[in-house]
């Protein structure tokens, strides 16, 4: 492979993407910095296909990345191939209003391949290439400049290794006639809602546990004004108001701007500053959260019971046994959501109870809910065995 200088020039950005827009994959990756942003700082691109190699300098003075960012979103022809790839994907919807497409994550393939939840990418290079990665340019601050060559080097790794591992794991995933398991998934990584953040739904990440109208209004409210203040100062969002101090104001909101003094997590300046001001411009415009808003109960809430609760537990011991017997992880095939609703009585609408999943598991799941299989111990492993239905009662003739 044809490992390619740093590039830091629209003209040679533009003639690399020539040399590799007609590749059937390309691996890709990149390095960011968000500690201290509310949007990541894209810090280096780096790109490979099976002969070429390169990381792209997008802080280089006056570099125009469009050709990149077209074969990335606009480019059909060619596989995105990522490892852990949400965050990637994030930065470049921030770039350019879409998501790479078509998509494959290799973290999320090699679930289909072993029982590993969520591999990192030093394991997955160890378990394909028998290599061991070098860590040491790991927590690099990717901002500075210059970069030297073993952080270059390092960056590149993960690409060159990528475009390696990709055809390995595509050959093996058709020969065990898996690679359809994943589709779902990797549209889901690349759907463009998972990463356009609607204010207006911010609120629906912070943990809060009342369902009274008032106080989901005023989070919703406080929850909106807060992305827009980070949004606009570029700053994390926790950098301007914590979560669990969000929740604290929804729940007990001050009569008046002084009392923002007395808040925990917030300082004594919030009494009389214009962000204090905004604030509580942002609660006194709340409105009780409708109702068709209101969030979902707990799963275990009412319709699971205890006894829903027990049938809950063998469904994730049987999706262990399965999983083992696959060799697959676990959360690939249903999630304890499915389950618990199955357990509750549920049969329509989950995940599992259709298509591939359903094949492999989701079938054993209604049998032992309804009564058609049971666990046993053979050979000193735990099986599931079919329950024979009791004979009909002799009648007398």
């Amino acid at each position: 492979m044809q490992i390619h200088p740093l590039i830091e020039s629209s003209e040679a950005l533009h003639q690399f993407v020539d040399l590799i827009k007609g590749s059937d994959f390309i691996a890709v990756d990149t390095e960011f910095m968000r500690e201290n942003t509310f949007w990541p700082e894209l810090c280096l691109i780096q790109v490979a296909d099976a002969h070429h190699a390169a990381a792209i300098d997008p802080m280089a003075p006056g570099i125009d990345l469009a050709p990149l960012l077209d074969l990335l979103v606009d480019n059909e022809e060619v596989l995105k191939v990522f490892h852990a790839g949400g965050q990637d994907v994030e930065i470049i919807f921030n770039l350019t209003g879409k998501t790479p497409h078509p998509i494959f994550d290799t973290q999320i393939g090699q679930m289909a391949l072993g029982q590993a939840e969520q591999v990192g990418y030093s394991n997955l290079v160890e378990a394909w290439l028998g290599l061991q990665l070098d860590k040491g340019a790991r927590f690099t601050d990717w901002s500075r400049r210059p970069l030297d060559k073993r952080q270059i080097d390092y960056a590149i790794g993960d690409v060159t290794h990528l475009a390696k591992i990709f055809p390995m794991m595509l050959k093996k995933l058709i020969k065990t006639g898996r690679g359809h398991w994943l589709d779902e998934e990797m549209e889901k990584l690349a759907d463009p809602s998972n990463y356009a953040i609607d204010p207006e739904k911010a609120w629906q990440r912070i943990k809060v546990p009342s369902r009274k109208p008032d106080a989901l209004g005023r989070l919703k409210a406080l929850a909106a004004w807060r992305e827009r203040e980070a949004r606009n100062k570029n700053l994390p969002r926790g950098r301007i108001v914590k979560d669990e101090t969000l929740a604290d104001l929804a729940a007990h909101p001050p009569k008046s701007q002084d009392g923002l003094g007395s808040v925990r997590g917030l300082s004594a300046t919030w009494r009389s500053n214009d962000i204090g001001g905004r604030l509580m411009d942002a609660l006194a415009n709340a409105k009780p959260l409708p109702k068709d808003d209101m969030p979902d109960r707990a799963p275990r809430g009412p319709g699971l019971g205890k006894e829903g609760a027990l049938v809950a537990d063998l469904l994730k011991l049987l999706l262990k046994i399965r999983s083992r017997e696959l060799n697959a992880a676990a959360r690939l095939i249903a999630r304890s959501d499915d389950l618990e609703a199955l357990a509750a009585g549920r049969r329509d609408d989950i995940p599992m109870m259709r298509g591939w999943r359903y094949d492999v598991f989701g079938h054993a799941a209604l049998d032992l809910v309804e009564g058609r299989v049971g666990f046993a111990v053979k050979n000193g492993k735990l099986v599931m065995s079919e329950i024979e239905a009791p004979a009909p009662a002799e009648t007398d003739a």
